[in-house]
């Protein structure tokens, strides 16, 4: 063996390059399972000048009205603010039933979901207590069948930004993690009552690419036939960002199919803002996307969601210490997570 390949076996590998420095600071509150880590200060320097593309119009088509970023955050950064909010928020897996007649079915939610937020009758304090929108005395005990939780800055930064852009306001994020092709969600409408009359929402699409299809619902027949819109099929890239305004929601359906092949082995994360009017609205974020069922984090080694505990040494939130109440920042070690996402301190 040449000397210059028995060095080169020897010398000891050199470390992956991470792929985002960890924050020092955390959003901490009573209700979070564990401390939030903040967006990490690249990736909020580069969010500076998003969007990265100017949105494209879709309003084509009968009753739609889409504006389309390809991408809107940056593509330096979108891998990495992937793998940051699946290593660092909670996710949970829900369950629910739902009755058709006399049968009760049980719903298992074919992907990882977590939400934050609260509706427009109410607002966290400084202290992170929920309080009367208008007055801001504290909000009378029971006022919720759950627990609200504020927004993190992780992910708040990112709604600021796209308040600015938009010039719509949210005062909801709902996250879900697609953990391959095989998690999907089927033809829906976000048309609840208690989003309003023609609602905005702001949907960003990060980490493997998926189709976002969009039909029109049924028409109803009239004195004059109407022809069906055509369908829209979008390819969301990592970091493209979709506005739904208008009409768009009453009218139209969408979905993310399944998906085969290479693309399908890989994670998608989906982040949505929207603006609740009332209590119900919150009532309903959180039963279908938080439930009553335990905590999963990113799993780096295993590659894989997984049940969590608190004080888990195994995940970057076990290494935090335990909450200390309210709103607040906690401070971190410094840390980054590698390609293979093990944390380094």
């Amino acid at each position: 063996m040449k000397r210059t390949a028995i060095d080169s076996f020897f010398k000891p590998s050199t470390p992956k390059k991470p792929k985002y420095e960890a924050n020092t600071n955390a959003s901490n509150h009573l209700s979070y399972p564990h401390p939030i880590p903040h967006l990490p200060t690249d990736f909020q320097d580069q969010l500076a000048f998003a969007p990265a593309e100017e949105g494209k119009s879709i309003n084509d088509r009968l009753d739609l009205d889409l504006v389309y970023y390809q991408p809107y955050i940056p593509s330096s950064i979108a891998l990495g603010v992937f793998d940051f909010l699946r290593q660092e928020l909670p996710y949970y897996r829900v369950q629910y039933n739902i009755k058709r007649g006399p049968v009760e079915t049980q719903i298992n939610t074919p992907r990882y979901t977590t939400v934050f937020g609260v509706d427009e009758t109410s607002r966290f304090n400084e202290e992170g207590e929920i309080v009367d929108a208008k007055t801001g005395k504290k909000a009378e005990k029971g006022k919720y069948k759950c627990t609200p939780r504020p927004i993190p800055q992780c992910l708040d930064y990112l709604r600021k930004l796209t308040e600015g852009t938009t010039n719509e306001t949210y005062n909801f994020c709902l996250v879900n993690y697609y953990a391959d092709g095989k998690d999907s969600i089927s033809y829906h409408s976000d048309d609840e009552r208690f989003l309003g009359p023609d609602p905005a929402i702001a949907s960003f699409s990060l980490g493997a690419k998926r189709d976002f299809l969009m039909k029109h619902k049924p028409i109803p027949p009239g004195p004059e036939p109407v022809p069906e819109p055509k369908q829209v099929k979008l390819p969301l890239g990592s970091g493209d960002m979709v506005l739904m305004r208008g009409k768009t929601q009453t009218m139209w359906l969408h979905s993310i199919p399944k998906r085969a092949g290479d693309e399908a082995k890989k994670g998608r994360i989906n982040i949505t803002f929207r603006k609740a009017l009332v209590k119900a609205g919150t009532e309903n974020y959180y039963q279908y996307n938080v439930g009553t069922g335990g905590v999963f984090r990113w799993n780096a080694k295993e590659k894989m969601m997984a049940p969590w505990a608190k004080g888990d040494a195994s995940s970057i939130a076990g290494t935090i210490g335990p909450l200390n109440g309210g709103v607040g920042e906690e401070k971190r070690g410094g840390a980054s997570v590698t390609d293979d996402g093990d944390l380094k301190t």
